[in-house]
């Protein structure tokens, strides 16, 4: 089966009333089109996961990211490919998260973070993300 590798980013802020939020996007295209993620993108020859992901954000979203700690490496079977996803901690550091090739998105509160239909290799991320914010 072929692996793909790809890293994810786990865009946190602070809203209004102080309370931590995670930015999720709706897939806008592919089989997996409708479905929620953390935005991210494929790792190119010759880049590291932290430049691949500042690459990727600013191409789908029109902004520039800090990079973080790696939160865990998602291993996940789908009946076409293995998806290897390295999930990031990332802050915004410029722009305004402008969607180019996703259809909707959303800021959710930790408690909010079960209201969106995730893709399955992004679920395995979802306790380890609930339980540090």
């Amino acid at each position: 089966m072929k692996t793909i590798r790809v890293v994810a980013a786990v865009i946190k802020a602070i809203n209004e009333k102080g309370e931590s939020i995670i930015f999720a996007t709706q897939r806008g295209y592919g089989d997996l089109k409708g479905g929620w993620e953390f935005p991210g993108g494929k790792i190119e020859e010759g880049e590291t996961p932290q430049e691949a992901l500042k690459r990727e954000i600013l191409e789908e979203l029109d902004a520039e990211i800090s990079v973080g700690e790696l939160i865990e490496t998602i291993e996940y079977d789908y009946p076409t490919f293995h998806l290897s996803m390295d999930c990031f901690w990332c802050e915004i550091v410029t722009g305004n998260l402008v969607l180019k090739e996703h259809e909707a998105a959303r800021w959710l509160k930790k408690e909010e973070l079960d209201d969106v239909e995730w893709l399955p290799a992004d679920v395995g991320v979802l306790e380890r993300i609930k339980g540090s914010i």
